[in-house]
């Protein structure tokens, strides 16, 4: 969603005697979205007017995976693509992805590209960048990331499975092996433990504030890693994310 000074300085652009396609250019809005600000210049009081099914667990885990992997990109003949990077590791995780897709915009085709190691799962919208307002200009790790009221009321409600979709997105649940030498004798032990890396402060701030709602102990791995690794922790996870498949 555009917040209203977004709003007025398109309109302003506008005023000035711009063309509806040269704003549109020059801000990376859809002329449909600015059309509409003609006749009714203040956001919506929630994100149902313009997103569609912007609620629910398909939303919030699709929020996860734009967070971590998902880009949104204005195309040459109008309208948005959003396209989420898959490993094609991770079948399931591709066809989890389409789901949620399709959920919050039925109306919408979905299609997948291949490419080395990887699928991307790409949906065409003229509301994509309604439904996920942190679309920006930019590396996402070099821009402020910040949820709207309406969507961090989905976290709330859903908060599994919008940390199902980080996780499955820039995660993993790997077994860690350490060696140790006790009384002389060298001990092998093998645990499960999550990560989570990202480069944005701001979108590992989202997940440890997700972790931290949910009762999951959590540390800083380093600087762009978060991990859970306490047993009832995994065991936590466990039920409720899973490891990729």
């Amino acid at each position: 969603m555009y917040d209203l000074e977004t709003r007025r300085r398109a309109l302003a652009l506008l005023g000035e005697g711009q063309s509806l396609n040269s704003v549109s250019r020059m801000t990376g809005i859809s002329r449909s979205a600015i059309r509409a600000w003609r006749t009714r210049i203040e956001p919506a009081r929630s994100g149902t007017d313009c997103t569609g099914r912007a609620s629910g667990p398909a939303y919030a885990y699709l929020l996860g995976l734009y967070l971590g992997d998902g880009c949104i990109s204005r195309q040459p003949r109008g309208g948005h693509a959003l396209r989420i990077a898959c490993a094609d590791a991770w079948p399931g995780l591709i066809d989890a992805c389409e789901e949620a897709m399709r959920a919050v915009r039925p109306g919408n085709s979905v299609c997948r590209a291949h490419t080395q190691g990887c699928t991307m799962v790409t949906s065409y919208s003229d509301h994509w960048p309604c439904l996920l307002p942190q679309h920006g200009p930019g590396r996402k790790h070099e821009r402020r990331i910040v949820l709207e009221p309406w969507q961090q009321a989905v976290v709330d409600v859903q908060p599994w499975d919008f940390l199902r979709g980080l996780i499955h997105s820039d995660g993993s649940r790997v077994v860690n092996r350490v060696t140790r030498n006790v009384a002389g004798e060298t001990r092998r032990y093998e645990y499960p433990r999550y990560f989570f890396t990202n480069r944005s402060g701001d979108i590992r701030r989202l997940c440890t504030d997700t972790l931290d709602a949910l009762g999951v102990p959590w540390r800083q791995a380093n600087a762009c890693n978060i991990s859970v690794a306490r047993r009832e922790a995994v065991a936590l996870m466990d039920r409720f994310i899973g490891p990729k498949h």
